[in-house]
């Protein structure tokens, strides 16, 4: 365990290296940017040490490997986020112990969370993924909505009760236009949040970048980035 913890630690040092550079570069305060380990395939023993090296906010993307998870972890101080595609019939799970849901993308999945939020007693943060490869009023392929969707899906979260309008996320798309472009993405996504806020002031977070271009996320403007790899090392293989 105590090298498990070296080798986390030492990642962590690396990974907040590179964001502090990226804001160096991009002329803004390191506070500016909030670091979320996603923890996704790791055990519970490893979110415990990443606590203890400071980590506050994680994320899963799995309900069925972040349920047990974040039960054998409720005694620690931490920021859970929801970041994949969230079918209703796991919503009340997921209630029960995300903070954060970065992966609203259909007025369904609103209603749903908003029922589990109130019966839970809960609020909810939420963010719509946009996805910048779907085409008009399409859902992309690894999930998300279609930009023209931004705002009525901004308006149904709003209006909901149980939930709160945070921001905006996406992930670099592999297809379309900005496939590979991941600046250019993450660029467009500032333009939309820009948008969102001129409606919605307080939805100022924008999730975006991950271990191999968080520093373009940095240089676009984003105020989160998800970090897996870099900090928990390659992920095992899964069966």
């Amino acid at each position: 365990m105590t090298d498990r913890r070296a080798q986390l630690a030492a990642n962590l040092a690396q990974v907040e290296e590179r964001i502090a550079s990226a804001c160096a570069s991009a002329g803004r305060e390191r506070e500016e940017v909030t670091l979320v380990v996603v923890t996704k395939t790791y055990p519970a023993s490893d979110v415990r040490m990443l606590h203890e090296l400071g980590v506050r906010q994680v994320a899963e993307n799995r309900d069925q490997d972040a349920a047990p998870k974040a039960a054998a972890c409720a005694d620690l101080s931490l920021t859970w986020h929801f970041v994949g595609q969230l079918q209703t019939n796991k919503v009340r799970s997921v209630a029960g112990y995300a903070d954060v849901v970065q992966s609203v993308d259909r007025v369904k999945l609103v209603n749903a969370l908003s029922a589990a939020a109130v019966g839970g007693g809960r609020e909810l943060g939420c963010l719509i993924q946009v996805a910048l490869d779907a085409e008009s009023g399409e859902r992309g392929d690894r999930g998300g909505v279609a930009p023209d969707m931004i705002e009525e899906l901004a308006a149904s979260v709003e209006a909901a009760e149980g939930l709160r309008l945070d921001g905006l996320m996406t992930v670099a798309p592999l297809a379309g236009p900005y496939a590979g472009r991941q600046r250019a993405a993450f660029d467009r996504l500032m333009e939309f949040s820009s948008r969102l806020r001129g409606n919605h002031p307080a939805a100022n977070m924008v999730s975006a970048g991950m271990s191999a271009d968080l520093e373009d996320a940095v240089a676009a403007g984003a105020t989160h980035v998800r970090v897996g790899t870099a900090v928990l090392g390659v992920r095992p293989r899964l069966g």
